[in-house]
């Protein structure tokens, strides 16, 4: 160990004057004598930078039984790690995954049980290159560029326990020798390019744990047979073309079922969502029909069926303590109709709430405010009507607001500017009246401000300063001149006062907001000249019959006078920052989650 501490040189930080037990990296029998697992992982080893006597050194230590040289530099698998005469005859474990291993993929044999070669960029067809593999029991080859059949000459196929061979370019059909790997606990063939159905004797797999399938162009119906494993914890066959219904009984055992973005049709079983273990279930995107089902499992903690073509109202649940583990509530873009359960705000552990797109009207409930961990509220194209409810502002923790497309009306809380954490807040497309709050000037967390096609008005006192994403202020009553408040947004990106009655002179200030690349006010009572604005900036004044671009450098400026005005609402000027914040929202709702549900299924995230 000492030769090899040498050779690996300020790699290891290893201290040589201690018994290498000791060392990171090294584990030992219990009475220290002999060293059977040793972890070289993430010291930036290359085949360039250090000496290639180190494989052999390695391979010099008799009983090492597990060796991880995962996320290092190394562009091919070192010789003497493939043979049977490194360490106790040859490694049990070997981890070589997240290198920058290319070409093709060489021949293993000896006695490993586990083999990682994931993360890496081996290209070829693969055909007995395990076929020696007699002790094999977990195949990781994911994350590559394999092409081809998938493979089925895997060793000993009743040893076999984990295969996970996604994210690749396997095509062809699911190998019905799959059915026959009786001891198989994990099935990843997700992320490929599969097709054909699933094999019919799947339920032959009496303890598969984990069966992924996600991401190919699977076709035919989901096999009753699956229901049948006892052991089955999770089954995810989302974004296939998979058609027909869902099999009754199939969540029986499961705890995470995802069958989203497929073509699935009927009604949703009865008992799909009442079964004691469930935790997850994803089955947007299809082509369901049929009310909810009315019994849910008291364990469940996300439940996703928005995008089907479900109708009726809000299902009679037995609501709150009976669910206190309901935080992701999504039944969006469908048919829904009938009002708002108040009961919905019993559920306390609500992060994210979305019955946006349906045909629910009624009040907005004021239990809703009773929901203080909610992060995302949406609730949006419906109709609903009737006042922005008051305790709305309870939900500290907001962080998107969406209520627009609505017949909500009144005024704006002022309330609102307590949700301090709010970034996104949409109330366009109503029939609120009034003026904006002034108190909205507080809220320094707001990014965009959605309030298009109402029926504001008045004086604009003040506006949220750090507004980047978007201010939309169209088609309401606002008149006078362009408040001066607007100048203290030099962050925002969007800015849309078309038709509204603003006039006077064309202010200064706006051709000096440097952050702009939309401004449209267009059909407003607007006087004087455009200032020059920046080359990538669109400036849209259609509507205004006094107020006309400047002719110093018209060329400079790409702007569309008489164009038809844009809605803010769909054109975002930065789709890389657009992009960023919905993964910042997505974020924080998962980071919130994991404060309460920890890993549900290693080593997958949940």
């Amino acid at each position: 160990m000492n030769k090899l501490n040498q050779v690996l040189g300020n790699n290891t930080k290893w201290d040589s004057s201690t018994n290498p037990c000791s060392w990171s990296g090294v584990s030992c029998t219990r009475n220290n004598s002999s060293i059977t697992k040793l972890s070289l992982s993430s010291l930036s080893i290359s085949n360039e930078n250090v000496d290639n006597s180190w494989s052999s050194l390695v391979c010099d230590i008799q009983t090492l039984e597990s060796l991880d040289i995962s996320n290092n530099r190394l562009n091919l698998i070192p010789q003497p790690f493939l043979l049977t005469t490194c360490g106790a005859g040859g490694l049990k474990v070997l981890n070589v995954s997240y290198n920058g291993l290319t070409g093709s993929l060489p021949t293993f044999q000896g006695p490993l049980e586990v083999l990682d070669l994931s993360g890496n960029s081996f290209d070829n067809v693969i055909d007995s290159q395990f076929a020696g593999l007699n002790e094999l029991k977990s195949l990781n080859i994911s994350v590559n560029r394999f092409r081809g059949s998938v493979p089925t000459k895997l060793g000993n196929s009743t040893h076999l326990q984990e295969l996970q061979l996604s994210s690749n370019s396997f095509q062809g059909r699911i190998p019905d020798q799959f059915t026959k790997f009786s001891n198989l606990t994990l099935l990843d063939l997700s992320v490929n390019r599969l097709s054909g159905t699933i094999p019919s004797g799947i339920g032959e797999l009496s303890k598969l744990q984990f069966l992924l399938l996600s991401v190919n162009n699977l076709t035919g119906e989901i096999r009753q047979s699956i229901s049948t494993i006892t052991t089955l914890e999770r089954f995810d066959a989302n974004q296939n073309s998979f058609t027909g219904g869902i099999p009754q009984g199939i969540t029986l055992y499961l705890k995470n079922l995802d069958l989203s973005y497929n073509e699935l049709n009927g009604s949703i079983p009865s008992d799909l969502l009442s079964q004691p273990n469930l935790l997850k279930i994803n089955l947007s995107s299809n082509k369901l029909q049929g009310s909810i089902p009315s019994n849910i499992s008291a364990t469940l903690v996300r439940l996703r069926l928005g995008g089907n073509r479900l109708t009726g109202g809000m299902p009679s649940w037995s609501f709150g303590n009976v669910f206190p583990s309901l935080t992701f509530l999504e039944v969006d873009n469908n048919s829904l109709s009938g009002t708002i359960p108040p009961e919905l705000g019993l559920f306390m552990n609500l992060l994210l709430l979305d019955l946006s797109h349906n045909d629910l009207g009624g009040f907005v409930p004021r239990e809703l405010g009773e929901l203080n961990r909610l992060v995302v509220l949406q609730l949006q194209h419906n109709k609903l009507y009737g006042e922005i409810p008051n305790e709305i502002s309870r939900l500290r923790s907001l962080v998107k607001l969406n209520m627009s497309g609505n017949s909500m009306n009144g005024s704006i809380p002022s309330s609102l500017s307590m949700l301090q954490n709010l970034t996104n807040l949409d109330l366009h497309a109503n029939k609120l009246s009034g003026e904006i709050p002034s108190s909205f000037g507080s809220m320094d967390s707001l990014l965009e401000l959605q309030l298009g096609n109402n029926q504001l008005g008045g004086t604009i006192r003040s506006l949220p300063t750090k507004l980047q994403i978007a201010l939309n202020l169209s088609h309401n009553n606002f008149g006078g001149p362009i408040p001066d408040v607007i100048a203290n947004l030099q962050s925002l990106e969007v800015l849309d006062l078309s038709n509204n009655r603003f006039s006077g002179d064309f202010p200064v200030f706006l051709g000096q907001m440097g952050s702009l690349t939309e401004l449209d006010v267009s059909n407003n009572m607007l006087t004087g000249s455009v200032p020059q604005f920046g080359k990538n900036v669109i400036v849209l004044i259609g509507g205004n019959p006094n107020l006309s671009f400047s002719t110093s450098d018209p060329s400079s400026t790409p702007v569309r006078k008489n164009s038809k005005p844009v809605s803010v609402a769909i054109i975002f000027a930065s789709i890389a920052g657009v992009v960023a914040y919905c993964l910042w929202i997505v974020g924080c709702v998962a980071l919130i989650e994991s404060k309460r549900i920890q890993a549900c299924w290693p080593p997958f995230s949940c």
